[in-house]
């Protein structure tokens, strides 16, 4: 199949390319860039007033199959992330059971295979079972086909094994995804330490729950050479351990979600679980924190946390109720409303962040839309102002603390492996 995209914003990091161009997709691949592309096609796209980007790369989704079905599935993930403009996700281990085995990766593979619409890539578990005391089979899951180690929700709070595990991935040459917190100092909490917390009468999980483990987590980096990414970032603390470590030169880079740099802990009232994520919405000090560090250079990396969950788990009380919420739909819309309209990226600088730099990270040939590339495209239009309606979502989680919620960005095709699976609030399934 043709596709000719005419008059678009082609908006490509790799080369620097911020231009109105015409692009020419033939099969899976780009095969032209240029002014006033005149040919033949079978479908053509008039982007006048939009951007063309690289397809957006998350690097932080929980797909729940297999185990969680009734929360999200591989299939109706992958719709909510080409709804979003990702082309490429990466799906976190603790399903049930958990992907820490070979049998487990292959499955995802192959359900991924015949029923997503963007490309899978699993990540396997750090330890058997995510439970902190046996390393999985890395070797072998990444002989299956995982892009990366993980063991997030949890830490590995065994340090000698986490290095142990480092020099595995080093060796594989993949990258290890960094689930911050140490875990004996969240004591049972729910959100943000701090006076706004004690005035609602819950338990508060501190900064330092966040920053012990980065610390330890860069210095084990930095002795093996292994390639770390620190997930979630929320902290100031972390953020300048972060910056000490590109400083000195660690193979380190690190992500920040949407809700971390939109929402700070004053948006809970103590009754929406929605607003309960891990980590916690933080102050609003650490949210003009995270948004200078995109804006520094220091946070390489805008991820969701796709976190679906059933409406009957969110109505429990604000205690009991499961941390995470859903990002895949409202991710661009969010990161365009923030962060480019308030100045702190350039439009160039924020397909890097949601793609090109994602793509290095984990070492894949995506990324790029010059010719002779995946055709891999999200076509979104920057001027477009509405309110978010979770209710719209292909995302079986509707738990979104962006419900009603005012942005400015709409993605309108998502283009992945040149064939068209979004299309103007409609998926693609043929």
């Amino acid at each position: 199949m043709k596709i000719l995209i005419k008059n678009g914003r082609v908006i490509n990091p790799a080369d620097g390319l911020d231009k109105v161009m015409d692009i020419l997709t033939e099969g899976d691949r780009v095969k032209e860039v240029s002014e006033n592309i005149n040919a033949e096609a079978d479908r053509v796209i008039d982007a006048k007033g939009l951007w063309i980007m690289p397809g957006f790369i998350d690097l932080h989704v929980h797909l729940r199959e297999p185990g969680f079905e009734y929360k999200e599935t591989i299939a109706t993930g992958s719709r909510a992330a080409a709804a979003g403009g990702y082309t490429t996700i990466c799906c976190m281990p603790n399903t049930k059971p958990v992907t820490d085995c070979v049998e487990i990766v292959k499955y995802i593979k192959e359900k991924a295979q015949k029923e997503a619409v963007v490309n899978v890539l699993p990540v396997g578990a750090i330890t058997r079972g995510q439970e902190g005391t046996e390393l999985a089979d890395i070797e072998g899951m990444a002989e299956a086909g995982i892009c990366a180690v993980s063991e997030d929700g949890k830490s590995v709070m065994n340090a000698e094994l986490l290095k142990e595990a480092m020099l595995i991935a080093k060796r594989l040459n993949i990258p290890v995804l960094s689930h911050c917190e140490d875990k004996t100092l969240v004591k049972g909490g729910c959100m943000n330490e701090g006076k706004h917390c004690e005035n609602l009468g819950l338990n508060g999980i501190s900064n330092d729950s966040e920053d012990v483990i980065v610390g330890r987590d860069i210095i084990l980096a930095q002795s093996t050479g292994a390639r770390l990414h620190l997930c979630h970032m929320s902290t100031k603390g972390s953020i300048q351990l972060l910056k000490e470590a590109h400083l000195r030169g660690v193979k380190v880079t690190g992500e920040i979600t949407p809700h971390h740099f939109t929402l700070s802990d004053e948006a809970v009232d103590g009754k929406d679980t929605n607003t309960k994520m891990n980590p916690p919405l933080r102050s609003k000090d650490d949210v003009e924190a995270m948004r200078k560090a995109f804006k520094d250079g220091i946070a390489e990396v805008i991820a969701t946390d796709h976190a679906p969950h059933s409406e009957e788990e969110k109505n429990k009380d604000y205690k009991s109720a499961p941390f995470g919420i859903v990002g895949s739909e409202t991710a661009f819309a969010l990161s365009n409303s923030v962060l480019v309209e308030e100045g702190y990226l350039s439009p160039l600088a924020l397909a890097e962040k949601m793609s090109l730099n994602p793509a290095r990270i984990l070492g894949i040939e995506k990324g790029d839309i010059s010719a002779g590339n995946i055709a891999d495209i999200a076509i979104v239009d920057p001027e477009r102002v509405y309110k978010i309606d979770s209710s719209k979502f292909f995302s079986k989680g509707k738990n979104t603390p962006f419900d009603s919620y005012e942005v400015k960005g709409s993605v309108e095709y998502t283009i992945a492996g040149g064939k068209i699976v979004f299309e103007k609030g409609k998926i693609n399934d043929n």
